[in-house]
């Protein structure tokens, strides 16, 4: 056995997910990603079982483990009680937990969900906010949203919503005593360990890539860069 597969192990959701594979593919046949990546669940669970550490460093060092949209159709499917969700959930801990993610396009992108929707999360309590939603960043809002941005508190008052403001309603200020509480929930979740995890390994990739990490530049390229390719 592995050190990398005994590490595995250590995730509930690895235990939880795979019981014994039999290779029979309806995972992969119920796959949205599987449709339009060259993604196979089934692959994945049947090469991991064989507890071989460099078929499992190959999958963290991958674009493959984050082809995967989370849907679970693989847990509704599989005539072994199999997640390869779950699977994929533990493969993705272990990458960013060891800085692997950073060896390829999509897990470098954790650094841009980290920055964006992970931070927006603890520091306003919403995954996604006005704010953070900025026309040079997501040009495909169109111009109705480069004028509800330039705008905002106006726009959201005409439509009754206390956009920062305390009280009820959508956008509301969500107070530093429930922030405090997402926070502690981070904490005690590993979600927290995970975040110094993305930060600091990606620190250490834009320096080697020779990015500035500070003033954003490292940000701006793992958002935008979509490549397209087959692995």
């Amino acid at each position: 056995m592995g050190v990398l597969y005994d590490k595995l192990t250590e995730d509930i959701r690895f235990e939880e997910g795979l019981n014994a594979c039999m290779n029979c593919g309806m995972c992969t046949g119920v796959c949205p990603a599987a449709e339009f990546y060259d993604y196979d669940p089934r692959r994945i669970v049947d090469e991991v079982q064989k507890k071989d550490d460099e078929i499992i460093l190959k999958y963290l060092k991958s674009e493959t483990i984050w082809y995967c949209g989370q849907c679970m159709s693989c847990k509704t499917r599989c005539p072994r009680g199999n997640t390869p969700g779950f699977v994929i959930q533990a493969l993705r801990k272990l990458s960013v937990k060891l800085g692997y993610f950073t060896c390829s396009e999509k897990g470098r992108q954790q650094f841009a969900l980290k920055r964006t929707i992970g931070q927006n999360i603890l520091e306003r309590g919403y995954c996604v906010y006005p704010d953070i939603v900025t026309p040079w960043m997501h040009p495909e809002q169109g111009d109705n949203w480069e004028y509800i941005y330039n705008n905002t508190e106006e726009v959201m008052e005409s439509l009754g919503v206390p956009y920062k403001k305390s009280g009820p309603g959508p956008l509301r200020k969500i107070d530093q005593k429930n922030l405090d509480v997402l926070q502690k929930i981070f904490d005690v979740t590993g979600g927290t360990e995970m975040y110094e995890c993305i930060e600091k390994y990606s620190a250490e990739k834009a320096k080697e890539m020779g990015v500035d990490i500070e003033n954003g530049d490292y940000l701006n390229m793992v958002f935008k860069t979509n490549s397209d390719y087959d692995e």
